[in-house]
């Protein structure tokens, strides 16, 4: 079977999403469309693919599945827009920013019978999945707390920023999926503290630059997740989990892997400084698994629930902070 695949949205992700359609033998790109029509015809031009509008690309029967790489504040319409036409549906975070809208379309697709899968691409990341495999195989034993550090090489254009969410519903919610991942208990608390020590102008638009969260389970399993939106060393990207037998450990990827030793110290090569790069294998992962999930018709490993539930997390790290107490979930 070869699984017939859209793009809604033309953008750096979109582009990403398409070389990883584009490379594989079980599915073809042949639609794009996006807001803006030269985008989405240079992409279509790229790749092979046309430029449909996104209402001929819903009533077009012979298309298994839409990937949805626009703004955030379009998500939720456009997953309800697609699976009531019937496709399968990849969203890129957040569902919506409201946690009912997020949960009313979760529901939308799920009575439409259709799947609808999460970009929640650090799951696929080679190294935190295997991880996570030697968490499953017992290689640590019980997990007991986990240590998330997120921090990005520089601030965010505000015009972006301003249509986020906010640090914990556009940066934060990829670490509360990768806490959930990593502790394999749901957390039942939540504390978090945020402040603004990078960029004034995140005060203005009512937003933080800096957060730590702390993730409490029932059985009192803990992950600790730090933010910054400034590192001026590269892009920090790793995860620790302790465990009763050991610990598993994720370092930052380095541009390569060249080390060179002098009299005066070591050389080594500087971390990738941008998110597309440090993750691009598991942007190509993420969408195997999509088209494996819509080909042998299985559920995704993350799903729309999924993201309610980070959302829901993220929610509740602002509710932390503004009330400036522990919050139960």
């Amino acid at each position: 079977m070869t699984v017939k695949l859209a793009l809604i949205g033309a953008g750096r992700i979109a582009n990403i999403h398409a070389d990883a359609i584009t490379s594989r033998r079980d599915a073809e790109l042949v639609a794009v469309t996006d807001a803006m029509p030269k985008a989405a015809q240079a992409l279509a031009d790229r790749t092979g693919a046309l430029f449909k509008s996104a209402d001929d690309i819903a009533a077009d029967a012979s298309i298994d599945g839409v990937l949805v790489c626009t703004p955030t504040d379009t998500h939720a319409d456009l997953i309800e827009k697609f699976a009531r036409a019937g496709k399968h549906v990849f969203c890129e975070k957040p569902v919506d920013l409201d946690l009912a809208r997020a949960q009313e379309v979760v529901d939308i697709a799920r009575d439409a019978a259709v799947k609808l899968m999460l970009g929640f691409n650090r799951r696929f990341d080679p190294s935190f999945a295997a991880a996570r495999h030697a968490i499953d195989e017992g290689k640590i034993g019980t997990v007991e707390m986990v240590t998330i550090t997120s921090r990005d090489p520089g601030v965010p254009d505000m015009g972006y920023a301003s249509r986020s969410g906010g640090i914990f519903r556009d940066m934060t919610i990829h670490d509360l999926d990768m806490a959930r991942f990593m502790l394999g208990e749901e957390p039942v608390t939540l504390s978090a503290h945020a402040a603004v020590l990078i960029q004034p102008e995140f005060r203005r638009i009512g937003d933080y630059d800096s957060a730590t969260v702390i993730l409490e389970t029932a059985s009192g399993r803990q992950a600790v997740i730090t933010n910054s939106r400034r590192a001026t060393y590269g892009y920090d990207q790793r995860v620790e989990i302790h465990g009763s037998l050991g610990v598993a450990s994720v370092g930052n990827h380095r541009e390569n892997q060249l080390s060179i030793g002098l009299a005066d110290g070591y050389q080594i090569a500087p971390l990738m400084n941008f998110f597309m790069t440090r993750y691009t294998a598991s942007y190509a992962a993420e969408i195997a698994e999509f088209i494996a999930c819509i080909a042998k018709d299985r559920p995704p490993s993350a799903t729309g629930e999924d993201g309610v539930i980070a959302l829901m997390l993220a929610n509740a790290c602002l509710e932390s902070v503004e009330k400036k107490t522990r919050v139960a979930l």
